[in-house]
């Protein structure tokens, strides 16, 4: 028996690999029935982001792995052989090892990022809902979720913000230290822009608004944002009402003045505002900076703040792979055990079975009319020499071959030892 891991990610393959093999949410139930038919898998799991797609299997047949592999080509109509070259495949210890490690945002592009967590819970419920866990995958599950806490909790691995928009929605928050009162304008409708407006939202933000140059990008963003969509010519009649202003647009000239702010802050009655312009050539006039109450931070600004904070989630990391890898001695500490398990159960049927045997014998022999004490007398003896036959036979080949070891471990579990 072995865990089984085969996959891909942003360390192997390229974005356009990436999307190819990725398996969609709709195509899950599916896939996982699939797995489950390939020969020796047991158990099955499947994870699968824009950053990495992953087969977790419990298989008691190592040749599982190419047929696994030969599935995810078929599957996704891949050549199996350039396929291959972007895979990584782990057995036993590590795999387990891989699975905490990404639990805990130790293989992700970005450092110590607890977005992979929650997609690894989605992973994890999927499985579940298809019926395609059984006793050892559920339990690496469990177990990779409790590793992943404690690192966040032990360690700072997710304290530094170490992406841009990570970093201005932190910024931010440190000066209003809530944003649960707070309105942001985000300017664009691009990636950063994207996620700038998914941190915001988990921050509780009151209100949101995005503008765009074609309005129809605003508002797509914005449905998937419970925001309000607005044209790039509508920004001077609404920026005052703006606590929050986070600007990245490929304009080549810049998108807010500094007469612009001026009057936003007149109209605001010197409230402050916080502008992050990630924009390169830069969305907002640098004269902007020269007026009081506001808080203007630059893409430069904010990649010294990232790489201060990389510094930090590097030196996170080491404890957290320290971590991680007491956490894989505790599960195979308990995969062995599961194994000990079966050779406990199998001692104890056979001796029951022994017994069962033995004691059928001697209740005959009462049925016959012999006395009630001779029979329980041979009975305890048949017993005895019955359950104590195997064992006083290996130790005696064991004395022969000078086997010390052997002798050693007896005494320790038929506690032998007369120091002890």
């Amino acid at each position: 028996m072995s865990v089984i891991t085969i996959g891909l990610n942003h360390t192997t393959a390229p974005v356009d690999v990436r999307e190819r093999i990725a398996i969609a949410p709709d195509d899950m139930a599916d896939s996982l029935r699939a797995i489950r038919t390939i020969n020796g898998v047991e158990e099955a799991a499947l994870l699968s982001t824009c950053n990495r797609t992953e087969m977790i299997c419990w298989s008691n047949q190592k040749s599982s792995s190419d047929e696994l592999t030969d599935w995810l080509a078929n599957y996704r109509k891949f050549d199996r052989n350039s396929l291959e070259s972007y895979l990584y495949q782990y057995h036993d210890s590590e795999a387990i090892h891989h699975i905490l490690r990404v639990a805990c945002g130790l293989d992700s592009m970005i450092l110590g990022e607890n977005e992979i967590l929650g997609q690894l819970k989605s992973a994890y419920k999927d499985a579940v809902d298809n019926e395609s866990l059984g006793k050892y995958l559920e339990r690496l599950f469990q177990h990779s979720f409790a590793s992943a806490k404690r690192v966040r909790t032990e360690t700072a691995i997710g304290d530094s913000p170490v992406s841009v928009a990570y970093a201005a929605v932190t910024l931010a928050e440190r000066i209003f230290t809530t944003l649960e009162d707070q309105t942001a304008l985000l300017i664009g409708a691009g990636e950063t822009i994207e996620l700038a407006a998914r941190h915001l939202q988990g921050r509780n933000l009151k209100r949101l608004i995005i503008a765009n140059r074609t309005l129809s990008n605003a508002e797509k963003l914005a449905s998937n944002h419970a925001a309000e969509a607005i044209p790039m010519s509508d920004i001077s009649n609404r920026l005052h009402e703006a606590d929050i202003v986070i600007s990245a647009t490929a304009s080549p000239t810049a998108v807010i003045g500094k007469g612009a702010i001026e009057r936003a802050l007149k109209q605001r009655r010197r409230k402050p505002i916080f502008i992050v312009d990630i924009a390169v050539p830069r969305d907002v006039e640098p004269q902007v900076a020269e007026l009081d109450d506001v808080y203007l931070y630059t893409v430069d600004d904010l990649q010294n703040v990232i790489s201060d904070n990389l510094k930090a989630r590097r030196s996170a990391a080491v404890k957290a792979e320290a971590l991680v890898l007491h956490d894989l001695d505790d599960f195979l500490g308990w995969l062995r055990s599961q194994s000990e398990i079966e050779t406990m159960l199998d001692l104890r049927a056979t001796a029951e079975l022994k017994r069962d045997q033995i004691l059928q014998q001697h209740l005959q022999q009462l049925e016959q009319g012999k006395p009630p004490a001779e029979v329980l007398e041979k009975l305890a003896g048949s017993l005895t020499n019955t359950l104590i036959h195997e064992p006083t036979k290996s130790l005696g080949q064991a004395a022969r071959d000078g086997d010390k070891s052997l002798l050693k471990a007896a005494k320790r579990l038929f506690n032998l030892d007369k120091e002890s």
